[in-house]
């Protein structure tokens, strides 16, 4: 019997950030939660940083992940932006480190690929894939769409390296 694993997919940013819950048990997903963190936007960004920290450290207080996902961020803004999405993504990787969850980092490109099948689906698809993947699953926006999509990956590629350990 294949061991159940809950894994929580998170969609790296300073104003949304965006987290989904699911459970992975062989080859079988199953939606859990899902949200979006909003840090306030007028605050300073120690403070911000510190809200999204309280905000991703309470969902592992509530869903006990056993591993955890974050998107590798891709930015084609300004330096300024790149640098304060860069410290946002450091707070995401760090708050599951912290209790010693293993913390896997996926490409943009490979989320979409291993959710709809392209590396370059528009948002719309993305969504749409998560309703079929996982019909339970109820979100709104799509920051908790894409950290679901996160979470999906993880489990695709999980399975993938336990078969390749087994081989």
């Amino acid at each position: 019997m294949a061991e159940t694993v809950r894994i929580i997919g998170i969609d790296p940013g300073l104003r949304r950030c965006g987290w989904g819950i699911i459970e992975s048990t062989g080859n079988r997903l199953g939606f859990v939660a899902c949200g979006t963190i909003t840090p306030a936007t007028d605050a300073p960004l120690s403070e911000r940083l510190v809200e999204l920290h309280r905000g991703i450290a309470a969902v592992l207080d509530e869903h006990e992940p056993d591993e955890a996902a974050v998107e590798e961020t891709f930015v084609s803004a300004g330096a300024r932006s790149a640098l304060q999405l860069g410290q946002a993504r450091g707070v995401v990787l760090m708050t599951p480190a912290l209790r010693g969850l293993p913390v896997g980092e996926y490409a943009a490109n490979l989320i979409k690929k291993s959710v709809v099948g392209t590396g370059h689906a528009e948002k719309a698809q993305i969504q749409m894939m998560i309703k079929i993947l996982l019909p339970t699953a109820s979100f709104k926006g799509a920051d908790a769409a894409d950290a679901l999509a996160i979470a999906v990956c993880h489990a695709h590629h999980r399975a993938i390296r336990q078969i390749r350990a087994i081989a």
